[in-house]
């Protein structure tokens, strides 16, 4: 059998996290898609559940970056799974009342070779700031290849100027937010 090579979402995860550790950040990746991820809206779905482990790892990260792929115009589904088991959070709250995930910073990354990027990034930013994460200014990056065609971002040699530019700045934006979030906490709702 053959080794499968890095997906395209990976790949750009990766290159968010050269730019996080070259900022300082530490950063652990985590291909959801080879979890399993049970459907529900509950912390823990019962056997056979990964997410109960994946979620410790959110819950200690101040930076959560979803990378996922344009499928059909959307997210993925694994993305889709990934928000839906988020959503428990909104219930899990910590001593001053605020939703746990509260303070705590999202990124996007989207790539394609077909249109959907700003919806993507729309939707995951809308559920994600529900859930209480905050967004960072300039928050994402995206690469869409031509439309129909069979180049993905995995094919690249090298990251295109402006994709790197604008992960720079996402990256650069988020890390500055997630300090001033730990030395400055959202006020106590209770």
């Amino acid at each position: 059998m053959s080794e499968l090579r890095p997906s395209s979402s990976e790949l750009f995860a990766d290159h968010f996290q050269e730019q996080l550790r070259r900022a300082g950040a530490a950063c652990e990746s985590v291909r959801c898609v080879d979890l399993s991820i049970l459907p529900g809206v509950e912390a823990d779905m019962g056997p056979g559940d990964d997410w109960p482990d994946l979620r410790e790892k959110i819950l200690a990260c101040d930076i959560l970056l979803v990378s996922t792929p344009t499928w059909v115009g959307h997210m993925s589904s694994v993305a889709q799974r990934v928000l839906e088991r988020l959503d428990a959070e909104l219930s899990n709250t910590d001593d001053a009342g605020r939703p746990a995930m509260v303070g705590k910073v999202a990124l996007a990354a989207v790539v394609g070779n077909e249109d959907g990027a700003h919806k993507i990034v729309a939707d995951l930013f809308q559920a994600l700031n529900d859930i209480g994460f905050t967004i960072a200014a300039q928050g994402c990056s995206y690469w869409n290849g031509e439309a129909m065609q069979g180049v993905d971002f995995s094919d690249l040699d090298e990251v295109p100027d402006p994709v790197a530019t604008a992960t720079a700045a996402a990256v650069r934006n988020a890390v500055h937010l997630a300090g001033v979030l730990q030395d400055h906490r959202y006020p106590a709702y209770s």
